[in-house]
């Protein structure tokens, strides 16, 4: 049984938004960790969900964004994680990863009970994914290195709502595992 996944939240991003200068030092902040959690989960035959807005786009699909977003204004700050062709995907609308997806219907299937949430933003689709995972009865593990920020304060606060609202582990990234899928 696979009980832990790895999801990597909206970092297919073209960085043309408003928000994007504010964001984007706390990105290339991340991305050491990022790469390390998602070298981690592949070598433990982990599942790794990319779980990516969809910027309005209904017609597009995971190639289209990652080709929006190697197209946009800093692909250096994309082709470091891009998906490898065992992770899986799916297009989100709202915040949450869980808001009107399969996303929980797939976690069903891979027999998943734990996932590690990383990618931006922390006090908004990050918390917002944690609070519905929580309710949903997964455990949840937050790796502060892996999450990108546009308001730090804020992202810090996240963090404390994640930890005492919802009993995520919040840890270093020496301290995430994944288990090997059994055969």
């Amino acid at each position: 049984m696979t009980s832990t996944a790895l999801i990597v939240i909206d970092m297919l991003n073209t960085y043309e938004h408003e928000d994007a200068d504010s964001l984007i030092p706390s990105v290339r902040k991340a991305l050491p960790a990022l790469q390390e959690v998602l070298k981690r989960a592949r070598d433990a035959s982990a599942p790794v969900v990319y779980v990516n807005d969809n910027f309005g786009q209904w017609r597009s699909h995971h190639g289209e964004l990652v080709q929006a977003a190697l197209a946009g204004k800093h692909p250096e700050l994309v082709e470091p994680i891009l998906p490898d062709e065992d992770s899986l995907f799916i297009v989100k609308a709202r915040h949450s990863i869980f808001y009107e997806t399969p996303l929980a219907y797939l976690l069903g299937q891979l027999e998943v009970r734990r996932l590690v949430l990383c990618g931006q933003v922390t006090e908004q689709c990050i918390l917002y994914s944690a609070l519905d995972a929580h309710i949903r009865h997964f455990d949840v593990t937050v790796v502060p290195e892996t999450l990108a920020h546009i308001d730090e304060e804020l992202a810090q606060a996240a963090l404390r709502m994640m930890r005492t609202n919802m009993s995520a582990t919040v840890t270093p990234l020496n301290d995430v595992t994944f288990e090997p899928k059994d055969p």
